[in-house]
């Protein structure tokens, strides 16, 4: 066992070229930093072998896939049945990142939209959590989410959340969670933070999305895992914890959304 306080990095992209020349340098940094658990996430099926094989080589490294809607125009549709079986490896424990995606690739809205709704019945199908992402298209996810949800149920992260609070809003009442990333510590973010502080502890988790958006005092430079914890103090103060007790709030609800990942840990363990 360690005193340091744990916590998890539940969205990073550790196959980007960004960390090719130091991957298990970064892996090993967040560990020692206290990020025992990394997420990564595979927006592209051509970068799900190079992810697969990341997850697959270090026990503390997790993956998920989905088809990034800014990508949807240019990469082939995937479909339910394939997204189920791709879930199959042992370490996929999310469907995602989908969502929309209306600031850079609004032209696309219709596409996205076909392909947000594929992947909320692939999460329904599965039971693994859907990742969304959600820029500049608040309606339009807040009412797809809604109707696919009532179809057929599923649980869901609003990663990297960085909306209007009617999205959050709309998003906790169907017993969503929303993930905090650096953009909540940064000085300007009060009115994110203040969005964050009415959701209930039990909704909340932490991540990079790196190598974007490094919380301060790393702003501006390459993001990675090992500065989750950054964030997570901003988190502690937004909720009025010691950080020891908002990191395990966090991990907690990892695990309970995050299920799969919790399973092979103890199976490992075991």
């Amino acid at each position: 066992m360690t005193d340091t306080i744990q916590i998890t990095d539940s969205h990073c992209h550790l196959d980007f070229p960004d960390f090719d020349e130091e991957r298990d340098a970064v892996i090993d940094r967040a560990i020692e930093a206290g990020v025992t658990r990394m997420v990564t996430i595979c927006t592209k099926l051509v970068s799900l072998a190079k992810v697969q094989e990341i997850s697959e080589g270090r026990a503390e490294v997790f993956h998920a896939f989905g088809v990034h809607p800014m990508s949807v125009a240019d990469h082939h549709p995937v479909t339910v049945q394939h997204l189920v079986e791709l879930s199959k490896h042992p370490k996929f424990v999310g469907i995602g990142e989908t969502g929309l995606d209306y600031h850079y690739t609004a032209d696309t809205a219709e596409a996205q939209q076909a392909s947000l709704r594929v992947h909320c019945a692939a999460a329904a199908e599965t039971g693994l959590p859907l990742i969304i992402h959600a820029r500049a298209a608040d309606d339009d996810m807040a009412r797809i989410l809604a109707e696919e949800h009532a179809n057929a149920p599923f649980s869901c992260v609003m990663h990297c959340f960085s909306s209007s609070a009617e999205l959050g809003r709309a998003a906790l009442d169907l017993g969503f969670y929303l993930s905090m990333s650096g953009i909540a510590a940064f000085p300007k973010s009060q009115d994110l933070r203040d969005i964050f502080a009415t959701a209930p502890l039990d909704r909340i988790l932490v991540e990079t999305d790196s190598p974007y958006l490094a919380p301060p005092p790393h702003r501006g430079k390459r993001n990675e895992p090992a500065f989750t914890m950054h964030t997570a103090k901003v988190g502690a103060e937004v909720f009025g914890l010691d950080l020891a007790d908002f990191a395990k709030a966090t991990q907690d609800n990892f695990d309970r959304l995050f299920w799969k990942a919790a399973e092979w840990q103890k199976a490992q363990a075991a």
